[in-house]
């Protein structure tokens, strides 16, 4: 479904996953142990990251000059705190339930239905995502990119590169993603007595960036920063609550 703003939703139907990484994984972490996660119901989340164009709809142009880009590029240099700005403005205008999506949710969906390392396969190349596009950082993928028309030290266009078997684009790099949980390390615990304590000024980031590497985009990787934290690799996708 799109809505008025031109944002597009796909349908996440329930069903249960193994969420985090086997311990063979390449670069795996030490908070992705492999555990069942079951959605419960059925909700629609964005195809593509919210764009330039979508947030300046919602929010105005004076209201954010900082933010810059063409209008299909994601918006980014947006805090946990203006995603709920922008969520509270969309949901009045729309009259429907718009939210972040969580955790759980997130990492169903980059899956789609894959037990990969992502959702194309166990390794990726330049041709496959957006990272390693940063002049000082991380070069691996400036060249490739540079060919495709990418300008260095930033995200791409939204559907730029292939998406997963369920639609969703750029789940794997471009910006990192903001998600409605805070952190959780869920291998502090047997994951049977529960997870372990939360960090509770945080918010988790999925995805990966252009910023570095490849591996950080892998569909068990975690991240988390300050709700207040503005980046230059960081942006949203939303989720819709189904009727």
């Amino acid at each position: 479904m799109t809505n008025h703003i031109g944002m597009e939703f796909i349908l996440v139907n329930p069903g249960s996953f193994m969420m985090g990484s086997p311990e063979n994984e390449l670069h795996r972490d030490h908070n992705e142990i492999l555990h069942e996660m079951k959605i419960i119901k059925p909700f629609y989340l964005q195809s593509t990251e919210v764009t330039v164009k979508q947030w300046k709809a919602v929010m105005g142009k004076k209201l954010f000059n900082r933010i810059k880009g063409s209008d299909n590029m994601p918006v980014v240099q947006v805090s946990f705190y203006d995603c709920q700005k922008f969520i509270k403005r969309l949901n009045t205008m729309n009259k429907r339930v718009y939210r972040l999506p969580t955790e759980v949710e997130w990492e169903y969906a980059c899956r789609a239905g894959t037990t990969t390392a992502y959702s194309f396969g166990d390794t990726i190349d330049c041709s496959k995502a957006m990272y390693g596009n940063n002049q000082k950082k991380q070069t691996e993928c400036i060249q490739h990119f540079k060919s495709m028309g990418f300008a260095p030290n930033r995200a791409a266009p939204v559907k730029s590169f292939a998406p997963n078997p369920w639609g969703f684009y750029d789940m794997h790099g471009n910006v990192w993603e903001w998600c409605a949980d805070p952190y959780q390390d869920y291998n502090s615990h047997k994951l049977d007595t529960g997870y372990g304590p939360i960090k509770t000024n945080t918010r988790i980031k999925r995805g990966g960036s252009w910023y570095k590497y490849g591996w950080y985009c892998r569909s068990a990787n975690r991240a988390y920063a300050h709700p207040g934290a503005k980046f230059q690799t960081t942006g949203f996708r939303l989720a819709l609550e189904a009727d």
